[in-house]
């Protein structure tokens, strides 16, 4: 047989190969793409030097330490801290809490934020605080962190904060909430990724306007920030009500499995935050932690698996094992008057899952691998 015809006679098979490589290729960049992307969905840049230093700075560094009543107190009692933000939000705002989807990236700012808004909800639950909160301004934290925190007035204009940046913000400086400040010229109402790229450069308050909006976070300061570096440290914060912020390198492979564990999958430099705490003892499937993203409701599923009902859409339950690896650069937040003192959250119905009204409906649209490109 001619060459010519031996090649043309293999051609199809070649083609049919060529096509099955491409396909798998295409397989696994949809699978694989909130783990393997960067720019918008991610922004966490180590600094162990400035974290060592930050800690240094601090009384009680650990939360063995100022949270010491908590770790005598915590008896592995499952633990659902969202609930709170979902009475909170409908008593501020008149509608369920949805979590938020940062757009480019300030993951840091949104898990800071989330944490803040969590710990404030705890409080005015349990009667500590007379108004339901309001959420905090993502973009304040995130110039906080990367400027005024680092004490640089420029920080450039690449995305990515440190988490112990942010925590030093919130506690040397303070809150800046979502809402109109006509005397220094913003609405922050509403997120607006352009303004958090500016502070991000310039620093909370933008190249002019630093000084009155580093006045106006001082007015809410949280005062009481502190690393947490174990899991008993982590499970303590949790049953006493304080949630943990969790700055990593560990990614997860975007899928609700059963009982809405999602498993850990390659790498994202991501800050997300820890709501709730269940135990392999209680009948949980093993040790597990609730975390919360940022990357809007609908971008993991399927819908169906979430554990309980009322989980938030957009949060994943991590195993414990995982969890610890991720506690590098975790920060538990405090209260802003009595600190990490126990709270026995159980002693009520504070925890009880909350009417159907205070709920957010299913996310329009229900987890579909393909269109993960889309959705994030």
């Amino acid at each position: 047989m001619p060459a010519g015809d031996l090649y043309r006679d293999r051609r199809p098979a070649r083609l049919l190969a060529v096509a099955l490589l491409l396909g798998i290729a295409a397989a696994a960049v949809v699978h694989f793409w909130p783990a393997k992307s960067a720019g918008k969905n991610f922004g966490y840049t180590p600094d162990p030097v400035g974290e060592r230093a930050f800690l240094a700075s601090l009384d009680q560094p650990f939360f063995a330490q100022a949270g010491a009543e908590c770790m005598r107190q915590a008896r592995g009692v499952d633990t659902f801290l969202y609930r709170p933000m979902y009475r909170a939000h409908l008593a501020r705002y008149g509608k369920p809490w949805v979590v938020g989807r940062q757009l480019l990236g300030d993951c840091v700012a949104w898990g800071a934020a989330h944490a803040v808004f969590c710990q404030e909800s705890v409080a005015w639950t349990l009667g500590a605080a007379a108004e339901p909160p309001m959420l905090p301004s993502t973009e304040a934290i995130y110039g906080g962190a990367r400027c005024q925190a680092l004490n640089r007035s420029f920080a450039g204009w690449s995305d990515g904060a440190t988490g112990f940046g942010a925590a030093k913000w919130l506690k040397n400086w303070g809150v800046v909430y979502r809402q109109p400040l006509p005397d220094l010229g913003l609405d922050l109402t509403k997120y607006d990724p352009n303004l958090a790229k500016q502070w991000g450069a310039y620093g909370a308050g933008g190249e002019k306007g630093r000084p009155g909006l580093e006045a106006l976070a001082k007015k809410s300061p949280c005062r009481h920030v502190v690393a947490v570096r174990t899991w008993a440290e982590l499970a303590a914060s949790l049953e006493a009500g304080f949630p943990v912020t969790l700055a990593s390198s560990q990614g997860f492979d975007s899928r609700l499995g059963p009982s809405g564990i999602m498993e850990a999958s390659g790498t994202w430099m991501h800050q997300m935050v820890a709501i709730a705490i269940r135990y392999r003892a209680n009948g949980s499937p093993d040790d597990c932690v609730l975390v919360l993203n940022s990357w809007g409701p609908s971008w993991c599923g399927p819908h169906e698996n979430r554990w309980p009902d009322d989980m938030p859409a957009g949060s994943f339950w991590a195993r414990r094992r995982v969890v610890e690896g991720m506690l590098g650069d975790a920060w538990a937040i405090g209260d802003v008057k009595t600190g990490f003192q126990w709270r026995d959250l159980h002693n009520g119905n504070w925890l009880q899952p909350v009417p159907p009204e205070a709920r957010p409906a299913a996310p329009d649209a229900l987890f579909d691998p393909a269109s993960l490109s889309l959705s994030l």
